[in-house]
């Protein structure tokens, strides 16, 4: 079968396109074959070499996978040959493994996709699902018409968290770089949108708040981004960082936040690995997740579909930040 493989850690250059032997499943594995892989973040740090949890070298990255059950082993009982299914890398022991034509998973690991749910938009499915644990660690405001700050506001992850905390009551401010991506984010259903290039970010936020401040943000940037967070909240509010893919920031986060002490600001760190150890918690996400999806409750991302062949492509607009929605591609 094709695979993407990373030998030597590095550019998009170091994803190699190779012939490995077809897998096959053992007792209590099944087969899955690819219709649609999700491109992300953790994939870039896995060709990089970088993730905290990185698997052995040469590594397949890849995070999600959607497709069909097309061999099971012995006893296997819950899974039929032609089942539609998700596959998502936090189910598995070791992270990645999905860019590829077929992947072999314990009889556990996929979750059933409904039959409204196009394997495209499938592959999203784990940013909607870390969308709804963000909102989980982040509590809910009791204020009437809180507000909420969700940086990058073009990104997959983003889109679903604009719509989870719109289905919660919340007023939804977004930020992003250039005024294209900013109306992508208007067009896919934040309030507001902030572009940082054209707009001064604290008193955009004073407007849209009348003077109070938003009561959450959700940050995936770092650097500057999560101090200009911090700047953003109304008392009682809390930054929740999720990524720095900017870096670290500059200024001592502590400091800033014995400045604004009359606030009694909080700061959290999130990681989805928080649940590696909770699997009920984190399929019981997964599943609410998958249902708000067939529901019409939340919808998919806009997807850019391109071969797995096409793979150095998708990385590229990757480390350019050029990425709008979910990057898909297909064996």
């Amino acid at each position: 079968m094709k695979a993407i493989q990373v030998q030597v850690p590095g550019g998009p250059d170091s994803l190699l396109l190779v012939d490995l032997p077809d897998p096959l499943p053992g007792p209590g594995q099944v087969r899955v074959k690819a219709h649609a892989i999700g491109v992300g973040r953790p994939d870039v740090l896995i060709r990089q070499g970088t993730y905290k949890w990185m698997p052995p070298l040469p590594a397949v990255p890849g995070a999600e996978l959607a497709g069909v059950v097309d061999a099971i082993g012995e006893g296997v009982t819950q899974w039929q040959l032609g089942d539609r299914v998700l596959v998502s890398a936090r189910e598995l022991a070791q992270r990645g493994g999905c860019y590829a034509e077929a992947i072999v998973v314990p009889q556990d690991a996929p979750y059933p996709l409904h039959p409204t749910v196009a394997f495209e938009d499938a592959v999203s499915l784990p940013n909607l699902q870390l969308a709804l644990a963000l909102m989980r660690v982040a509590g809910t405001s009791h204020r009437p018409q809180p507000h909420v700050l969700i940086t990058g506001a073009s990104g997959g992850v983003a889109g679903m968290l604009c719509q989870v905390a719109k289905h919660r009551g919340f007023a939804t401010i977004g930020t992003s770089r250039t005024a294209d991506k900013s109306q992508y984010a208007r067009d896919h259903g934040f309030d507001h949108v902030v572009c940082t290039e054209q707009d001064d970010l604290k008193t955009q936020i004073q407007t849209l708040t009348q003077g109070r401040g938003v009561d959450l943000v959700f940050d995936h940037l770092g650097g500057q981004s999560l101090i200009d967070g911090l700047h953003s909240l109304a008392s009682l509010g809390t930054v929740v960082s999720y990524n720095i893919v900017q870096g670290m920031p500059t200024d001592d986060v502590f400091q800033v936040l014995r400045k604004f002490l009359g606030k009694s600001l909080a700061v959290r760190c999130f990681s989805m690995h928080t649940f590696d150890e909770d699997p009920l918690a984190r399929r019981a996400l997964m599943q609410e997740a998958i249902e708000l999806m067939a529901q019409g409750l939340v919808r998919p991302p806009e997807h850019q579909i391109f071969k797995l062949s096409e793979v150095r492509q998708t990385h590229v607009l990757l480390d350019q930040g050029r990425v709008s929605g979910k990057l898909v591609m297909q064996p």
